[in-house]
Protein backbone atom coordinates (compact mmCIF):
# COMPACT_ATOMS: atom_id res chain seq x y z
CA UNK A 1 0.00 0.00 0.00
CA UNK A 2 1.29 3.26 -1.12
CA UNK A 3 1.74 5.86 2.03
CA UNK A 4 0.10 9.09 1.54
CA UNK A 5 2.63 11.88 3.43
CA UNK A 6 1.86 15.52 4.64
CA UNK A 7 3.61 18.36 3.22
CA UNK A 8 4.64 21.17 4.87
CA UNK A 9 1.85 23.28 3.80
CA UNK A 10 -0.51 20.73 5.23
CA UNK A 11 1.07 20.87 8.56
CA UNK A 12 1.23 24.19 8.88
CA UNK A 13 -2.47 24.70 8.18
CA UNK A 14 -3.01 22.22 10.56
CA UNK A 15 -1.64 23.98 12.90
CA UNK A 16 -3.13 26.70 11.89
CA UNK A 17 -6.63 25.55 12.21
CA UNK A 18 -5.38 24.41 16.00
CA UNK A 19 -4.53 27.58 16.73
CA UNK A 20 -7.66 29.43 14.97
CA UNK A 21 -9.97 26.65 17.73
CA UNK A 22 -8.22 27.88 20.32
CA UNK A 23 -9.10 31.31 19.64
CA UNK A 24 -12.20 30.52 18.87
CA UNK A 25 -12.85 29.03 22.31
CA UNK A 26 -10.59 31.38 24.39
CA UNK A 27 -11.16 34.42 22.92
CA UNK A 28 -8.12 36.15 24.09
CA UNK A 29 -6.32 40.09 23.74
CA UNK A 30 -9.19 41.91 24.29
CA UNK A 31 -11.32 40.48 21.88
CA UNK A 32 -15.22 39.93 22.11
CA UNK A 33 -16.23 36.15 21.89
CA UNK A 34 -17.82 37.11 18.45
CA UNK A 35 -14.48 38.91 17.37
CA UNK A 36 -12.17 35.85 18.16
CA UNK A 37 -14.75 33.73 16.22
CA UNK A 38 -14.85 35.48 13.14
CA UNK A 39 -11.14 36.26 13.23
CA UNK A 40 -10.86 32.66 13.40
CA UNK A 41 -12.38 31.64 10.85
CA UNK A 42 -10.76 34.54 8.67
CA UNK A 43 -7.27 32.95 9.51
CA UNK A 44 -8.28 29.55 8.31
CA UNK A 45 -9.89 31.12 5.31
CA UNK A 46 -6.45 33.30 4.65
CA UNK A 47 -4.14 30.44 5.63
CA UNK A 48 -6.35 28.22 2.79
CA UNK A 49 -5.87 31.16 0.05
CA UNK A 50 -2.00 31.43 0.91
CA UNK A 51 -1.25 27.37 1.05
CA UNK A 52 -3.52 25.91 -1.95
CA UNK A 53 -3.76 23.79 0.19
CA UNK A 54 -7.06 23.25 -1.06
CA UNK A 55 -9.23 24.98 -3.64
CA UNK A 56 -10.09 28.62 -3.53
CA UNK A 57 -13.67 28.02 -3.91
CA UNK A 58 -13.71 25.60 -1.35
CA UNK A 59 -11.89 27.70 1.07
CA UNK A 60 -14.90 30.15 0.52
CA UNK A 61 -17.22 27.66 0.78
CA UNK A 62 -16.03 26.95 4.14
CA UNK A 63 -15.81 30.10 5.25
CA UNK A 64 -19.70 30.73 4.41
CA UNK A 65 -20.77 27.22 6.16
CA UNK A 66 -19.16 28.33 9.30
CA UNK A 67 -20.24 32.15 9.32
CA UNK A 68 -23.75 30.84 8.93
CA UNK A 69 -24.28 28.05 10.90
CA UNK A 70 -22.72 29.56 14.57
CA UNK A 71 -24.69 33.01 13.15
CA UNK A 72 -21.33 34.54 13.03
CA UNK A 73 -22.90 37.01 10.75
CA UNK A 74 -26.28 38.17 8.71
CA UNK A 75 -26.28 36.55 5.18
CA UNK A 76 -27.29 39.58 3.83
CA UNK A 77 -23.63 40.92 4.89
CA UNK A 78 -21.71 37.35 3.70
CA UNK A 79 -23.39 37.23 0.75
CA UNK A 80 -22.87 41.19 -0.34
CA UNK A 81 -20.65 40.06 -2.41
CA UNK A 82 -22.91 39.09 -5.22
CA UNK A 83 -24.29 42.25 -5.16
CA UNK A 84 -21.37 44.15 -6.17
CA UNK A 85 -20.39 45.78 -8.80
CA UNK A 86 -16.74 43.87 -8.69
CA UNK A 87 -18.54 40.52 -9.52
CA UNK A 88 -20.66 41.76 -12.42
CA UNK A 89 -17.50 43.47 -13.81
CA UNK A 90 -15.94 39.98 -13.75
CA UNK A 91 -18.85 37.80 -14.82
CA UNK A 92 -19.14 40.52 -17.96
CA UNK A 93 -15.31 40.26 -18.19
CA UNK A 94 -15.57 36.78 -19.13
CA UNK A 95 -18.38 37.30 -22.07
CA UNK A 96 -16.10 39.93 -23.48
CA UNK A 97 -13.01 37.66 -22.95
CA UNK A 98 -14.76 34.62 -24.73
CA UNK A 99 -16.21 36.87 -27.76
CA UNK A 100 -12.47 38.02 -27.98
CA UNK A 101 -11.11 34.80 -28.46
CA UNK A 102 -14.12 32.92 -29.94
CA UNK A 103 -14.44 35.25 -33.01
CA UNK A 104 -10.70 35.30 -33.30
CA UNK A 105 -10.58 39.28 -32.48
CA UNK A 106 -8.04 38.59 -30.52
CA UNK A 107 -5.62 36.91 -32.95
CA UNK A 108 -6.51 39.84 -35.45
CA UNK A 109 -4.91 42.50 -33.16
CA UNK A 110 -2.04 40.15 -31.85
CA UNK A 111 -1.13 39.96 -35.70
CA UNK A 112 -1.96 44.14 -35.13
CA UNK A 113 0.70 44.10 -32.61
CA UNK A 114 2.54 40.99 -33.36
CA UNK A 115 5.32 43.58 -35.37
CA UNK A 116 6.23 45.97 -33.01
CA UNK A 117 6.54 42.77 -30.38
CA UNK A 118 7.69 39.70 -32.24
CA UNK A 119 10.92 38.34 -32.68
CA UNK A 120 11.92 38.98 -28.61
CA UNK A 121 10.48 37.27 -25.45
CA UNK A 122 11.82 40.40 -23.59
CA UNK A 123 9.95 42.99 -26.24
CA UNK A 124 6.67 41.22 -25.79
CA UNK A 125 6.79 41.39 -22.09
CA UNK A 126 7.72 45.00 -21.66
CA UNK A 127 5.93 45.86 -24.86
CA UNK A 128 2.29 44.38 -23.48
CA UNK A 129 3.42 45.47 -19.73
CA UNK A 130 3.57 49.24 -21.83
CA UNK A 131 0.46 48.97 -23.11
CA UNK A 132 -1.80 48.06 -19.97
CA UNK A 133 0.10 50.94 -18.48
CA UNK A 134 -1.33 53.21 -21.51
CA UNK A 135 -4.92 51.83 -20.83
CA UNK A 136 -4.69 52.42 -17.21
CA UNK A 137 -5.08 55.94 -18.10
CA UNK A 138 -8.31 55.64 -20.27
CA UNK A 139 -9.92 52.89 -18.54
CA UNK A 140 -11.41 53.12 -14.91
CA UNK A 141 -11.49 48.68 -14.48
CA UNK A 142 -8.83 46.83 -13.89
CA UNK A 143 -10.41 43.86 -14.68
CA UNK A 144 -11.76 45.95 -17.77
CA UNK A 145 -8.09 46.10 -18.79
CA UNK A 146 -7.40 42.24 -18.19
CA UNK A 147 -10.30 41.57 -20.27
CA UNK A 148 -9.43 43.36 -23.36
CA UNK A 149 -5.63 42.31 -22.88
CA UNK A 150 -5.17 39.14 -21.65
CA UNK A 151 -7.03 37.56 -24.47
CA UNK A 152 -4.74 39.22 -26.96
CA UNK A 153 -1.53 38.15 -24.94
CA UNK A 154 -2.69 34.47 -25.00
CA UNK A 155 -2.88 35.30 -28.87
CA UNK A 156 0.68 36.17 -29.18
CA UNK A 157 1.55 33.67 -26.77
CA UNK A 158 0.48 31.05 -29.14
CA UNK A 159 1.92 33.00 -32.39
CA UNK A 160 5.13 32.81 -30.86
CA UNK A 161 4.82 28.85 -29.97
CA UNK A 162 4.66 28.77 -26.42
CA UNK A 163 2.24 26.20 -25.13
CA UNK A 164 0.23 26.21 -22.45
CA UNK A 165 2.05 25.97 -19.10
CA UNK A 166 4.94 27.37 -20.64
CA UNK A 167 7.37 29.39 -18.87
CA UNK A 168 6.61 32.27 -21.47
CA UNK A 169 2.73 31.79 -21.97
CA UNK A 170 3.25 31.93 -17.78
CA UNK A 171 5.38 35.13 -17.84
CA UNK A 172 3.12 36.44 -20.41
CA UNK A 173 -0.49 35.99 -18.34
CA UNK A 174 1.39 37.23 -14.96
CA UNK A 175 3.03 40.62 -16.40
CA UNK A 176 -0.56 41.60 -17.89
CA UNK A 177 -1.99 40.54 -14.57
CA UNK A 178 0.37 42.92 -12.88
CA UNK A 179 0.73 45.04 -15.34
CA UNK A 180 -3.11 45.72 -15.88
CA UNK A 181 -3.67 46.31 -12.17
CA UNK A 182 -0.32 47.56 -10.30
CA UNK A 183 0.74 51.08 -12.09
CA UNK A 184 -3.37 51.81 -11.87
CA UNK A 185 -2.70 52.09 -7.78
CA UNK A 186 -0.77 55.56 -8.99
CA UNK A 187 -3.45 57.00 -11.05
CA UNK A 188 -6.42 58.67 -9.35
CA UNK A 189 -9.76 57.22 -10.65
CA UNK A 190 -8.24 53.67 -12.13
CA UNK A 191 -8.90 51.41 -9.46
CA UNK A 192 -11.20 51.09 -6.11
CA UNK A 193 -9.30 51.67 -3.53
CA UNK A 194 -7.83 54.66 -5.01
CA UNK A 195 -11.29 55.59 -4.66
CA UNK A 196 -11.97 54.46 -1.61
CA UNK A 197 -9.24 56.45 -0.04
CA UNK A 198 -10.27 59.97 -2.26
CA UNK A 199 -13.97 59.48 -0.62
CA UNK A 200 -13.21 58.80 2.68
CA UNK A 201 -10.51 61.82 2.83
CA UNK A 202 -13.14 63.89 1.71
CA UNK A 203 -16.18 62.89 3.71
CA UNK A 204 -13.92 62.64 6.91
CA UNK A 205 -11.22 65.20 6.58
CA UNK A 206 -12.77 67.51 3.72
CA UNK A 207 -9.52 66.50 2.27
CA UNK A 208 -9.20 66.65 -1.90
CA UNK A 209 -6.21 65.12 -3.94
CA UNK A 210 -5.67 66.48 -7.56
CA UNK A 211 -5.07 64.19 -10.16
CA UNK A 212 -2.17 65.82 -11.23
CA UNK A 213 -0.34 65.96 -7.62
CA UNK A 214 -1.62 62.29 -7.11
CA UNK A 215 -0.69 61.24 -10.64
CA UNK A 216 3.15 63.26 -9.88
CA UNK A 217 3.70 61.33 -6.15
CA UNK A 218 3.15 58.10 -6.75
CA UNK A 219 3.52 57.25 -10.67
CA UNK A 220 7.13 58.05 -11.08
CA UNK A 221 8.35 54.93 -8.59
CA UNK A 222 5.36 53.21 -8.08
CA UNK A 223 4.12 53.08 -11.85
CA UNK A 224 7.18 53.35 -14.06
CA UNK A 225 9.75 51.49 -11.45
CA UNK A 226 7.76 49.21 -10.44
CA UNK A 227 6.50 47.97 -13.80
CA UNK A 228 10.13 47.86 -14.62
CA UNK A 229 11.22 45.88 -11.65
CA UNK A 230 7.63 43.70 -12.62
CA UNK A 231 9.03 42.91 -16.20
CA UNK A 232 12.67 42.00 -14.87
CA UNK A 233 11.36 39.65 -12.34
CA UNK A 234 9.16 37.82 -14.96
CA UNK A 235 12.00 37.50 -17.35
CA UNK A 236 14.34 36.25 -14.75
CA UNK A 237 11.78 33.64 -13.20
CA UNK A 238 10.42 32.85 -16.37
CA UNK A 239 12.77 32.71 -19.15
CA UNK A 240 11.82 31.69 -23.06
CA UNK A 241 12.46 31.98 -26.31
CA UNK A 242 10.19 32.35 -29.16
CA UNK A 243 9.70 29.51 -30.44
CA UNK A 244 8.60 30.63 -33.72
CA UNK A 245 9.58 32.95 -36.30
CA UNK A 246 7.07 35.75 -37.20
CA UNK A 247 6.80 34.70 -40.79
CA UNK A 248 6.52 31.18 -39.79
CA UNK A 249 3.86 31.36 -37.07
CA UNK A 250 1.32 28.76 -36.36
CA UNK A 251 -2.44 29.16 -37.38
CA UNK A 252 -3.63 31.39 -34.57
CA UNK A 253 -7.12 29.64 -32.58
CA UNK A 254 -10.17 31.44 -32.89
CA UNK A 255 -12.60 31.49 -35.79
CA UNK A 256 -12.23 33.44 -39.13
CA UNK A 257 -16.29 34.88 -39.20
CA UNK A 258 -14.88 38.67 -40.29
CA UNK A 259 -18.40 39.80 -39.57
CA UNK A 260 -18.28 38.27 -35.92
CA UNK A 261 -15.01 39.97 -35.23
CA UNK A 262 -16.63 43.27 -36.56
CA UNK A 263 -19.38 43.04 -34.56
CA UNK A 264 -17.64 41.92 -31.69
CA UNK A 265 -14.84 45.19 -32.38
CA UNK A 266 -18.44 47.19 -32.36
CA UNK A 267 -19.38 46.02 -29.32
CA UNK A 268 -15.74 46.59 -27.63
CA UNK A 269 -15.04 49.95 -28.80
CA UNK A 270 -18.65 51.25 -27.68
CA UNK A 271 -17.65 49.46 -24.70
CA UNK A 272 -14.48 50.59 -24.16
CA UNK A 273 -15.56 54.64 -24.97
CA UNK A 274 -18.34 54.18 -22.32
CA UNK A 275 -15.71 53.05 -19.41
CA UNK A 276 -13.37 56.07 -20.48
CA UNK A 277 -16.27 58.62 -20.08
CA UNK A 278 -17.98 57.69 -16.83
CA UNK A 279 -17.86 60.71 -15.12
CA UNK A 280 -19.83 62.39 -17.75
CA UNK A 281 -22.82 59.24 -18.28
CA UNK A 282 -22.84 58.24 -14.42
CA UNK A 283 -23.26 54.42 -15.14
CA UNK A 284 -20.74 52.40 -13.67
CA UNK A 285 -18.48 50.32 -15.36
CA UNK A 286 -19.79 47.18 -14.22
CA UNK A 287 -23.53 48.01 -15.84
CA UNK A 288 -21.71 49.34 -19.00
CA UNK A 289 -19.70 45.73 -19.28
CA UNK A 290 -23.22 43.73 -18.03
CA UNK A 291 -25.16 45.51 -21.00
CA UNK A 292 -22.02 44.16 -23.68
CA UNK A 293 -22.31 41.11 -22.55
CA UNK A 294 -26.05 40.96 -22.86
CA UNK A 295 -25.04 41.89 -26.48
CA UNK A 296 -22.41 39.85 -26.91
CA UNK A 297 -25.18 36.55 -26.00
CA UNK A 298 -27.76 37.75 -27.66
CA UNK A 299 -29.03 35.05 -30.27
CA UNK A 300 -28.70 36.39 -33.65
CA UNK A 301 -25.97 39.07 -33.43
CA UNK A 302 -23.78 37.84 -29.90
CA UNK A 303 -20.83 35.67 -30.93
CA UNK A 304 -21.04 33.63 -27.33
CA UNK A 305 -22.81 30.42 -27.30
CA UNK A 306 -24.92 28.98 -25.19
CA UNK A 307 -21.92 26.26 -24.35
CA UNK A 308 -19.38 29.13 -24.98
CA UNK A 309 -21.01 30.95 -21.48
CA UNK A 310 -20.12 28.13 -19.52
CA UNK A 311 -17.08 27.47 -20.61
CA UNK A 312 -16.18 31.08 -20.39
CA UNK A 313 -17.82 32.12 -16.83
CA UNK A 314 -15.36 30.32 -14.40
CA UNK A 315 -18.19 30.19 -10.91
CA UNK A 316 -15.11 28.46 -8.64
CA UNK A 317 -13.04 32.05 -9.28
CA UNK A 318 -16.59 34.00 -8.29
CA UNK A 319 -16.96 32.53 -5.20
CA UNK A 320 -13.34 32.92 -4.25
CA UNK A 321 -13.81 36.93 -5.40
CA UNK A 322 -17.41 36.96 -3.32
CA UNK A 323 -15.50 35.18 -0.34
CA UNK A 324 -12.58 37.87 -0.49
CA UNK A 325 -15.32 40.35 -0.33
CA UNK A 326 -16.91 38.27 2.39
CA UNK A 327 -13.71 38.71 4.93
CA UNK A 328 -13.03 42.38 4.26
CA UNK A 329 -16.53 43.01 5.45
CA UNK A 330 -16.84 40.53 8.06
CA UNK A 331 -13.18 42.38 9.52
CA UNK A 332 -14.70 45.74 9.33
CA UNK A 333 -18.18 45.10 10.22
CA UNK A 334 -16.76 42.98 13.40
CA UNK A 335 -14.56 45.83 14.34
CA UNK A 336 -11.82 43.90 13.79
CA UNK A 337 -10.13 46.02 10.84
CA UNK A 338 -10.31 48.88 13.79
CA UNK A 339 -8.06 46.47 16.29
CA UNK A 340 -5.61 45.60 13.10
CA UNK A 341 -4.95 49.10 12.93
CA UNK A 342 -4.94 50.12 16.61
CA UNK A 343 -2.41 47.58 17.01
CA UNK A 344 -0.30 48.08 14.15
CA UNK A 345 -0.17 51.98 15.46
CA UNK A 346 1.09 50.58 19.17
CA UNK A 347 3.75 48.69 17.62
CA UNK A 348 5.39 50.23 15.01
CA UNK A 349 7.32 53.02 15.76
CA UNK A 350 6.25 56.79 15.15
CA UNK A 351 8.04 59.81 16.45
CA UNK A 352 8.34 63.52 15.43
CA UNK A 353 10.71 64.52 12.84
CA UNK A 354 11.84 60.44 12.40
CA UNK A 355 10.53 60.78 8.70
CA UNK A 356 12.25 57.60 7.19
CA UNK A 357 11.49 55.91 10.10
CA UNK A 358 7.83 56.98 9.91
CA UNK A 359 7.49 56.46 6.42
CA UNK A 360 8.09 53.15 6.39
CA UNK A 361 6.39 52.35 9.38
CA UNK A 362 2.64 54.19 7.95
CA UNK A 363 3.47 52.68 4.72
CA UNK A 364 4.29 48.83 6.30
CA UNK A 365 1.30 49.26 8.21
CA UNK A 366 -1.45 49.97 5.33
CA UNK A 367 0.72 46.85 3.49
CA UNK A 368 -0.11 44.57 6.21
CA UNK A 369 -3.39 45.26 6.57
CA UNK A 370 -4.31 44.50 3.46
CA UNK A 371 -3.14 41.35 4.66
CA UNK A 372 -6.03 40.40 6.52
CA UNK A 373 -8.84 42.98 5.29
CA UNK A 374 -7.66 42.89 1.60
CA UNK A 375 -6.77 45.70 -0.36
CA UNK A 376 -9.78 47.48 -0.92
CA UNK A 377 -10.72 47.57 3.04
CA UNK A 378 -7.82 49.11 3.67
CA UNK A 379 -8.56 53.00 3.50
CA UNK A 380 -11.79 52.39 5.10
CA UNK A 381 -9.82 50.43 8.68
CA UNK A 382 -6.88 53.39 8.36
CA UNK A 383 -8.15 56.32 6.72
CA UNK A 384 -10.33 57.39 10.26
CA UNK A 385 -7.02 56.79 12.04
CA UNK A 386 -4.85 59.17 10.09
CA UNK A 387 -5.62 62.52 12.08
CA UNK A 388 -4.04 60.49 15.33
CA UNK A 389 -1.48 58.77 13.11
CA UNK A 390 -0.47 62.29 11.70
CA UNK A 391 0.09 64.16 15.35
CA UNK A 392 2.34 60.55 16.42
CA UNK A 393 4.63 60.87 13.25
CA UNK A 394 4.58 64.95 12.68
CA UNK A 395 3.30 64.29 8.82
CA UNK A 396 0.84 66.17 7.37
CA UNK A 397 -2.44 64.62 7.05
CA UNK A 398 -2.24 64.75 3.35
CA UNK A 399 1.22 62.92 3.61
CA UNK A 400 0.15 60.26 5.95
CA UNK A 401 -3.36 59.37 3.83
CA UNK A 402 -0.58 59.49 0.52
CA UNK A 403 1.16 56.53 2.34
CA UNK A 404 -1.52 54.37 2.06
CA UNK A 405 -1.30 54.08 -1.20
CA UNK A 406 2.57 53.23 -0.85
CA UNK A 407 1.43 50.54 1.39
CA UNK A 408 -1.80 49.05 -0.44
CA UNK A 409 -0.16 48.89 -3.40
CA UNK A 410 2.10 46.71 -2.24
CA UNK A 411 1.10 43.25 -2.72
CA UNK A 412 2.25 39.69 -1.31
CA UNK A 413 -0.81 37.66 -2.76
CA UNK A 414 -3.40 37.09 -5.14
CA UNK A 415 -6.59 36.92 -2.88
CA UNK A 416 -5.84 40.72 -1.65
CA UNK A 417 -6.74 42.00 -5.06
CA UNK A 418 -9.46 40.16 -7.14
CA UNK A 419 -8.56 41.60 -10.34
CA UNK A 420 -5.18 39.62 -10.39
CA UNK A 421 -7.17 36.37 -9.95
CA UNK A 422 -9.34 37.21 -12.45
CA UNK A 423 -6.70 38.10 -15.25
CA UNK A 424 -4.87 34.57 -14.12
CA UNK A 425 -8.34 32.93 -14.69
CA UNK A 426 -8.53 34.62 -18.04
CA UNK A 427 -5.28 33.32 -18.82
CA UNK A 428 -5.90 29.80 -17.94
CA UNK A 429 -2.64 29.95 -16.05
CA UNK A 430 -2.51 28.79 -12.23
CA UNK A 431 -2.32 31.72 -10.04
CA UNK A 432 0.69 30.25 -8.04
CA UNK A 433 3.15 31.71 -10.25
CA UNK A 434 1.62 35.18 -9.85
CA UNK A 435 2.25 34.24 -6.33
CA UNK A 436 5.52 34.02 -6.48
CA UNK A 437 6.39 37.11 -8.82
CA UNK A 438 4.56 38.91 -6.19
CA UNK A 439 5.97 37.91 -2.86
CA UNK A 440 9.66 39.01 -4.65
CA UNK A 441 8.23 42.31 -5.54
CA UNK A 442 6.69 42.92 -2.08
CA UNK A 443 10.39 41.92 -0.78
CA UNK A 444 11.85 44.12 -3.46
CA UNK A 445 9.52 47.00 -2.78
CA UNK A 446 10.01 47.10 1.31
CA UNK A 447 14.68 47.15 0.37
CA UNK A 448 14.54 49.00 -3.08
CA UNK A 449 11.58 51.27 -3.97
CA UNK A 450 10.08 51.79 -0.28
CA UNK A 451 13.77 54.02 0.06
CA UNK A 452 13.52 55.66 -3.27
CA UNK A 453 10.09 57.07 -3.44
CA UNK A 454 10.88 58.36 0.48
CA UNK A 455 13.48 60.05 -1.17
CA UNK A 456 10.85 61.47 -3.62
CA UNK A 457 8.66 62.72 -1.44
CA UNK A 458 11.78 64.24 -0.26
CA UNK A 459 12.25 65.78 -3.63
CA UNK A 460 8.86 67.18 -3.64
CA UNK A 461 8.38 68.90 -0.22
CA UNK A 462 5.63 66.30 1.04
CA UNK A 463 7.84 65.21 4.21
Amino acid sequence: MQRVGISGKQALMAVLIAFALALAVWAPLGLTVAQARILAVVLVTLGFWASGVVPSYFASLVLFAVVLVFGLAPADLVFAGFGSTAVWLIISGFVIGAAISASGLGAVLAQVLAPVLDGSYARMICGLTVVAMVLGFIMPSSVGRAVVLVPIGMALADRAGFAPGSNGRIGIAVALAVACNMPSFAVLPANIPNMVLSGAAETIYGAHFGYMDYLLLHYPVLGLVKSAATAWLVLRMFPAEVALHPTQSAALPGGTDKAAQIRVAGVLLVTLLLWMTDAVHGVNAAWVGLAAAVVLLSPGFGVVSAQAFKAAVDFGLLLFVVGALAVGALVNASGLGDLVGQGLQAVLPLHPGATAENFAALSLMAMLTGVLTTVPSVPSVLTPMAQGLAHASGFELPAVLMTQVVGFSTVLLPYQVAPLVVAMGLSGENAGHLARVLLRLAALTVLVLLPLDYLWWRLLGWI
